[in-house]
């Protein structure tokens, strides 16, 4: 049962959530994006290494702490859980969340295979809870905005997507074991994935990628070209071996936009919109107010929940692990061939 609250003459439920993991992406994105929310409610933290949970709950304020992960999904008192853990856990933990009756909002990339993928969306439909994948990105205002702008035809008919995310990362990373979900193009190229399928509006129709590969197996630098039956072509490069790029551009037939910082903004986003097709054509800069992108990806979650559907822009991950696992699996034939 969801709790309630009221503010003014209306009544709205706190979403409580509980969280299996204390890792970077916690601390960094979701534990503000919760406690940021007017819409949710921390509850609970849960590591797997002894008293951290505790450490950090006492810092943000949540009222429960555990040194396992089950004792997050037994709790009645939790409606929802973030899962931020590597790819491997991804399904198991996913599972088990929506037979507890819990929906999941689930770290990118979702699995590590389709297959995967699968099992968890027909697992969360059986159960009667939402799965949804967590490209905080999507929420962001800019990422709506921009997604208006070409459905009213701001660039005329859009025609080509650029998406660049690339840094350097220690060779011991673990984003370099397979095993783990380690690769570029599970980690950081799965954006420009999400991106071109969420401005094309479509899903490609075809898809070509060539990569090279680190000693462990990881791909460490992928390219992917991608077709859409809309005629919108995507061009999409990911790294772990090169300085850091983080940009989304896209050209339309009366002009173009490019999104700055695409998929982790500054507190005050830029977009750069170009009116016209001639060299001179003006450059518009619009400055977005503050924004927490964690904060809306969470807010607009517990109104999916609320609606008990996934409202736009959301989604549940796996057409986008049904074009990323493609993408590796023809790089991976081209290495061998």
């Amino acid at each position: 049962m969801l709790t309630r609250r009221r503010k003014g003459n209306t009544v709205s439920r706190a979403i409580r959530f509980g969280i299996l993991g204390c890792g970077r992406i916690t601390r960094r994105g979701l534990v503000p994006g919760i406690t940021g929310s007017p819409a949710a409610e921390l509850t609970a933290l849960a590591s797997l290494r002894p008293g951290v949970a505790a450490e950090l709950a006492k810092e943000c304020g949540a009222a429960k702490a555990y040194d396992s992960y089950d004792a997050v999904i037994d709790d009645p008192e939790i409606d929802a859980v973030y899962i931020p853990s590597t790819g491997e856990s991804h399904c198991e933990w996913t599972l088990k969340a929506a037979k507890a009756g819990k929906h999941v909002l689930c770290e990118k990339s979702l699995a590590l295979n389709v297959a995967e993928a699968e099992r968890m969306v027909a697992g969360c439909r059986v159960a009667g809870v939402l799965l949804q994948e967590a490209f905080m990105w999507r929420h962001h205002p800019r990422s709506k905005t921009v997604k208006q702008m070409l459905q009213n035809g701001a660039i005329g008919e859009l025609r080509l997507i650029c998406a660049h995310f690339s840094f350097d990362i220690d060779r011991s990373d673990w984003r370099l074991e397979p095993a783990q979900g380690g690769g570029s193009v599970w980690d950081i190229g799965c954006y420009g994935v999400n991106a071109s399928r969420l401005f094309s509006g479509a899903e490609p129709s075809t898809i070509h990628s060539r990569a090279r590969f680190h000693e462990k197996g990881a791909d460490i630098t992928m390219q992917i070209a991608l077709e859409f039956p809309n005629q919108v072509l995507a061009n999409i490069d990911c790294s772990f071996e090169a300085p850091y790029r983080n940009e989304v551009e896209l050209v339309g037939t009366k002009g173009s936009m490019v999104l700055p910082d695409a998929f982790l903004p500054p507190e005050e986003a830029k977009l750069l919109v170009r009116r016209g097709t001639a060299g001179d054509a003006p450059v518009e800069t619009i400055v977005f107010p503050r924004a927490n992108q964690y904060v809306e990806q969470v807010t607009d979650f517990c109104a999916s929940i609320l609606a008990g559907r996934l409202q736009a822009p959301a989604e549940d991950g796996l057409g986008n692990m049904r074009v990323l696992e493609t993408a590796l699996q023809q790089a991976l034939k081209a290495r061998h061939a």
